[in-house]
């Protein structure tokens, strides 16, 4: 299936309006404050708020990503197949899923108000539960993401995906300061009384979890209903095509394999921030900021190099800059008084190649997809989004067990600071990751599509 040759007769995609790339992209800002959150600072506040051991954790942490690596395609291939006269394919297991990814939020954020005085094991049991039930219902946003390939022209795409990441970012702002202002002194103060839930932080998590099922169905119910497929899909022989699609598994190991690096240095950054650095909870707030602010500005950038290099070009591009700025972790082993300049150092690189890399997911399935339907003439969305789930998160799962071996190198000590060597040494690790990637995606891989360019 490399060829570009269309085959069948796809149902016309008519432009989309601004309007409506904004309502499909409404919910993207909840997503981000519960994913953000779970993913910016659970790790720090098992760890260091209730004291579990690192390792212990990123080891239930990949239980939660083979979970959701098995969820997410399941949801995506049974939206394909299913059409309820009312609703469509999608919306039912958006309404259904995204109330159980809320209660397993708060159940996970909130341990102090169901549990008293819990052991370490009992923790430790808890954590593993509902991160994996949060990890399985997050699949809510893989029938909600089919969408792109079924509503929205390909020239919409880049624009739709920049509108979509905005409001992650706006979300990423939103839960940067709820984190920096609230979560960190929590993770800090609740070993001295594990029953106590500060109040901001208690309303700020129910909050949180109301706007996400108020945005997505806002969303999943003002949305127009996907078209009825022409042939009805087949689960088990779509399967099979999208395996023999050697171009789309090519895309798929090639994410994966990039993952791997960005799981890393997602988890262990506001630990660095806070444990290496020794940030102050003010300096911790224009760094993070800061990080928004230049992801929001290299967004735009990225989006006008795929217009300028195409998808390919612009694609190694990211994995290029990316090594060469994980690296800078190593600053941390600088004895240096005033770290926020090195903080601001870091989180500006991170900001640039992590603002071009959030583009490509939504762009690159919706093409494969609608390459997929050109030739076959069946419709399968879900599955292309849903499938490489299980690449990716098994290798981000290999991730951060990758990041708990790190901590096993001990401690080390920089002036009067001292703190575990994982905590700086992931950043050099991360960079052998994205050099491979960038070979393997100069070899193997190819985004763009001629159909795309004569559109």
């Amino acid at each position: 299936m490399e060829s570009n040759t269309s085959l069948g007769s796809p149902v016309e995609i008519p432009r989309a309006s601004t309007r409506k790339m904004m309502l499909f992209s409404f919910p993207r800002i909840s997503s981000a404050l519960l994913l953000g959150l779970l993913g910016f600072a659970l790790f720090t506040l098992y760890t260091t708020g209730f004291g579990l051991d690192e390792t212990k954790v990123t080891n239930r942490m990949t239980v939660g990503y083979i979970a959701i690596a098995i969820s997410q395609p399941f949801f995506g291939w049974i939206s394909d197949v299913t059409y309820i006269k009312k609703l469509g394919g999608r919306k039912p297991y958006v309404l259904v899923l995204a109330p159980i990814l809320v209660v397993s939020f708060l159940l996970l954020m909130l341990p102090p108000l169901f549990l008293d005085n819990p052991s370490e094991d009992t923790l430790l049991r808890w954590f593993l539960l509902w991160n994996t039930v949060f990890e399985i219902s997050y699949a809510v946003t893989t029938p909600y993401q089919a969408w792109m390939a079924e509503q929205f022209h390909v020239l919409d795409r880049p624009k739709c995906s920049q509108i979509q990441n905005i409001a992650n970012f706006i979300g990423h702002v939103i839960q940067t300061l709820f984190a920096m202002l609230i979560l960190t002194d929590f993770a800090t103060n609740i070993e001295n009384d594990p029953n106590f839930i500060p109040p901001a932080y208690l309303w700020g998590c129910i909050i949180f979890g109301v706007f996400f099922i108020a945005s997505f169905y806002t969303s999943t119910l003002l949305m127009p209903i996907e078209p009825r497929k022409v042939e009805k899909s087949n689960l088990i022989q779509n399967f099979k095509v999208a395996l023999k699609n050697i171009r789309y598994q090519k895309v798929v190991f090639m994410q994966g394999f990039a993952s791997i690096g960005w799981v890393i240095a997602g988890t262990v950054i506001l630990k660095y921030l806070t444990e290496v650095l020794q940030l102050s909870t003010m300096q911790n707030i224009i760094v993070s900021g800061s990080m928004v602010f230049g992801i929001l500005i290299f967004l735009e950038f990225w989006k006008r190099m795929i217009a300028k290099k195409g998808k390919t070009q612009s694609i190694k591009m990211v994995f290029i800059f990316g090594a060469m700025v994980m690296p800078l972790s190593l600053i941390g082993l600088i004895d240096v008084e005033n770290t926020l300049w090195f903080g601001l150092l870091l989180v500006w690189g991170y900001a640039f190649v992590i603002g071009g890399w959030y583009l490509f997911p939504y762009i690159m399935y919706a093409d494969l997809a609608e390459d997929d339907e050109r030739q076959t003439n069946v419709q399968k969305a879900g599955l292309y989004v849903g499938y490489p789930s299980i690449i990716l998160n098994l290798f981000q799962a290999f991730g951060v067990f990758l990041l708990g071996q790190l901590y096993k190198f001990g401690d080390t000590t920089v002036g009067t600071n001292t703190f575990n060597l994982g905590n700086v040494i992931w950043g050099p690790i991360v960079s052998i990751i994205l050099i491979g990637t960038y070979f393997y995606t100069k070899k193997f891989v190819l985004i763009d599509f001629e159909w795309a360019k004569s559109e």
